[in-house]
């Protein structure tokens, strides 16, 4: 297919060298001003409303908490993420031989389930199709998918069946940018590309959404350079219902999902929110990127969306045969020894109106505080600010009582042992007369 040097550096260009907020801005204006530009621009929206039973749909998420993102395609072959074809500019022409060589080994999908399972992770996103155009799918609708190169078979079937077969929830990443589409540089300009352009993008949502049994999540991503309106996303996202009655999907599609999706942060958004982060710097495999989050840093990530109401997404970012590098699986492991004991404190958590520690975070259900020390003081700990009577304290591991007294708005715990029982992270789970909420000298900040 022809090559855009120039326009595809101008529509790349926006996005650098802040292309993530750019697509903040460009879903919160077509959220709440009507469109991201003006030559698509459409007549103002209310206010996001949730899609219709969101309650209903989105129960088990709430519950969940913790999920794996998979990045894997055509450039993980060049190890050098994702965005490699748009950042370096490589001609269509010589992107497409990757096709040929990308033949990743049949038990990945399966290794990845089960590392997810054993990490404590209770759901899967996986990228369907980037925003290079190849699809891990079989689609209809396009020679440029994995059952019809190198790999010759379904790519999605494969990770589907390994998820359910760990008890795994099932997710689908798709683009919405296509590099690959000859269409999609001309959706702006032309009607007739962009009519093109639209049938194909939902025809292939209409396929995710048929060959695969029951989908969980749908995780839309980059809706440029349309607008909702031009994306046509009101209309996608009833059929995507229509399809998966119980399914929820994200606010990528520039118009209310279920879920909103602050990326490399865990700043909360309001109504239901999910953080992505990726465990070193890159979403796809990079052979030199060693800038490894370490575990504990990965569990304040954790406990921080718990608290606030929110779910971690958390990368990995395979090999092109599928394997998954050995920090990944490491860090991963040490997570997931973490959560057996001391999964109470996350799964299931409500978000806590108790903000401010100095060397702690909280998480909450019902009336039960969790207090998650990160780093360990010694033999005395005190929280501010405690506003509820409390009726008892323990160890979440170990289940071994903790002594208390309450002074004021300060509670004091003491006799604590002196090195930390948990090398990560210790819980201290303690019991309140009614929902705990934290008045602080500190939390003073919470209203000025």
């Amino acid at each position: 297919m022809p090559h855009f040097p120039f326009q595809y550096e101008r529509c790349l260009n926006q996005f650098n060298p802040s292309r993530r907020d750019h697509l903040k801005s460009l879903i919160a204006g077509a959220l709440f001003a009507g469109g991201p530009r003006a030559a698509m621009a459409a007549a103002p929206v209310p206010p996001p409303v949730s899609p219709p039973r969101h309650e209903q749909r989105i129960a088990w998420w709430r519950e969940a908490k913790f999920g794996m993102f998979i990045h894997w395609g055509l450039y993980s072959l060049l190890c050098r993420d994702a965005w490699a074809m748009g950042d370096e500019d490589i001609p269509l022409y010589k992107y497409e031989k990757l096709a040929d060589q990308f033949k990743p080994e049949k038990d990945a999908a399966a290794g990845w389930a089960r590392l997810a399972r054993k990490s404590g992770m209770k759901y899967m996103v996986m990228t369907a199709k980037h925003h290079e155009g190849f699809c891990l799918f079989n689609s209809a609708l396009t020679g440029y998918c994995a059952p019809k190169h190198a790999a010759g078979r379904d790519l999605v079937q494969e990770y589907v069946d390994a998820a359910r077969a760990e008890g795994l929830r099932v997710g689908l990443y798709y683009s919405l940018m296509d590099w690959h589409h000859p269409d999609w540089l001309l959706v702006r300009e032309s009607k007739t590309a962009r009519k093109r352009f639209i049938e194909y993008i939902h025809g292939q949502v209409r396929e995710l959404m048929t060959q695969y049994g029951k989908i969980d999540i749908l995780w839309y991503d980059m809706p440029v350079p349309l607008d909702a309106a031009g994306w046509e996303s009101e209309k996608l996202n009833r059929m995507v219902l229509d399809l998966q009655p119980e399914i929820i999907f994200n606010n990528r599609s520039l118009v209310s999902g279920d879920f909103s999706t602050p990326e490399q942060n865990t700043q909360a958004t309001k109504g239901d929110w999910e953080s992505c982060m990726t465990m070193n710097d890159t979403w796809g495999y990079v052979t030199n990127d060693h800038n490894w989050k370490s575990p504990h840093q990965l569990l304040q990530n954790l406990v921080e969306c718990a608290r606030d109401g929110g779910n971690y997404l958390l990368n990995i970012g395979p090999r092109a045969d599928g394997s998954v590098p050995d920090q990944s699986v490491r860090i991963l492991g040490g997570i997931g020894r973490w959560l057996e004991s001391n999964g109470a404190a996350v799964y299931g958590t409500q978000r806590c109106l108790f903000l401010h520690g100095d060397i702690c975070a909280f998480t909450r259900k019902e009336n039960t505080l969790y207090i998650h020390v990160y780093f360990w003081p010694g033999e005395t700990l005190a929280i501010g600010g405690v506003t509820t009577a409390i009726k008892s304290a323990k160890l979440l591991a170990t289940n071994r009582p903790v002594t208390f007294t309450q002074k004021g708005r300060q509670l004091i715990f003491t006799g604590l042992p002196a090195v930390a029982p948990d090398d990560l992270v210790t819980v201290i789970e303690v019991e309140c007369e009614s929902e705990p909420i934290q008045q602080a000298l500190s939390s003073l900040v919470d209203i000025f």
